[in-house]
């Protein structure tokens, strides 16, 4: 899906290659060095996201996120020379989709990007599908080549999670984070015997999956079809 996404980096060199690699992807690039008129430019142009560098001047990124997201619904990438667990939680925490760190893998980031506008499709267009693995959140439904199953409620979140990007490897400490919330002694085996359940139930052959895959020493991943 091409989209209209806006980049405020006060990198010109950073933010120009970004920008080639995303109109290569087909979408509408806008670029802008400082966050007053990311500001500015957001609210007026509305994109369907926001590449949005930390460190900026006249208003820094964190306080663009954080009043953009009490606006709306954009997605928003944070990228940032800031590395450490408490700055990409706090990220996270005021309204980010995702948190990248500084260098920057422009190939890395346009899958990322890829991913977040996936993700803001599908929560507007209904179901998830994936193959013939189809996510219903609004009716808590699955269906599995036309056929309804029956899951539990962390089986629902961990597909939910990993369907809504098909490629993206999410380690189980990650899955406990999303897909359990606050729930407190979860264990990674834990996850392991969820996923084993999952499998039992959505996979043609559980010892071959062709959706939920292990990523052998990292996680779990969502097969792309």
């Amino acid at each position: 899906m091409t989209a209209r996404i806006l980049i405020a980096d006060d990198d010109p060199k950073h933010a120009q290659l970004i920008r080639l690699y995303l109109e290569r992807e087909g979408h509408q690039v806008i670029t802008v060095g400082d966050g007053r008129s990311a500001l500015d430019v957001a609210r007026a142009r509305k994109p369907d996201l926001l590449v949005l560098d930390v460190m900026m001047p006249l208003v820094d990124g964190l306080d663009v996120c954080r009043i953009l997201r009490a606006e709306s619904d954009v997605a928003i990438l944070l990228v940032t020379a800031r590395s450490s667990e408490n700055d990409m939680l706090l990220g996270l925490d005021i309204g980010a989709d995702d948190y990248m760190a500084k260098p920057v893998s422009p190939r890395e980031l346009t899958a990322r990007v890829r991913a977040l506008l996936r993700r803001a499709g599908s929560s507007e267009g209904g179901p998830l599908r994936v193959g013939d693995l189809e996510i219903d959140a609004g009716r808590y439904e699955v269906r599995v080549r036309g056929e309804e199953v029956t899951l539990t409620a962390k089986e629902f979140a961990i597909l939910e999670l990993l369907a809504k990007e098909p490629g993206r490897v999410f380690t189980r400490g990650q899955i406990i984070d999303k897909a359990f919330g606050f729930e407190h002694d979860v264990s990674e085996r834990t996850v392991d015997a969820h996923v084993v359940n999952l499998r039992r139930k959505v996979e043609k052959n559980p010892a071959e999956p062709e959706y939920v895959q292990t990523v052998y020493g990292r996680g779990y991943r969502m097969a792309e079809h």
